[in-house]
């Protein structure tokens, strides 16, 4: 039985809903929604960088989250990986097409999260005053977003 236009339609969003536990858009999404993802994205956005540079560069991202990072985005096609037989071994790390293509999503994201945190911080710290008593960490991570207010 050969399946109508509109029944291939719905066939194919059913398969992309990224609502439902299973879907491919949904699990690369949960990738991509990465902030280590965001960041090295944004970093290799420069141009080539090798695995030392991005460590240097990305601060926080300890070398296991880096390389786990990069490994999901070359897995993805998103990241290139070129190894250079030298001693040591260089192995460089660029965008690929795709890679780039993500690109317009990303920093439309990071201007919107750096336009948007002066209200977000104020949110925040509305949303404390009001919340019950919290355990002394989230005290800390509270006092952080203060000095976005105006």
């Amino acid at each position: 039985m050969s399946l109508t236009a509109e029944q291939k339609k719905r066939q194919h969003q059913a398969a992309y809903n990224a609502a439902l536990e299973h879907c491919p858009a949904r699990q690369l999404l949960e990738t991509i929604s990465s902030k280590w993802v965001t960041l090295v994205l944004l970093e290799l956005a420069e141009g080539p960088r090798r695995h030392s540079e991005l460590r240097r560069r990305v601060p926080g991202a300890s070398q296991k989250m880096l390389t786990s990072t990069l490994r999901s985005l070359e897995r993805d096609g998103l990241v290139l990986r070129h190894v250079t037989a030298s001693v040591p071994v260089r192995t460089d790390y660029e965008l690929s097409p795709l890679g780039r293509s993500l690109l317009g999503v990303v920093y439309g994201l990071k201007d919107w999260a750096e336009a948007s945190m002066p209200a977000v911080a104020a949110a925040r710290l509305d949303h404390d005053r009001n919340a019950p008593a919290a355990p002394a960490a989230a005290d800390t991570k509270r006092n952080n977003f203060a000095h976005f207010v105006s």
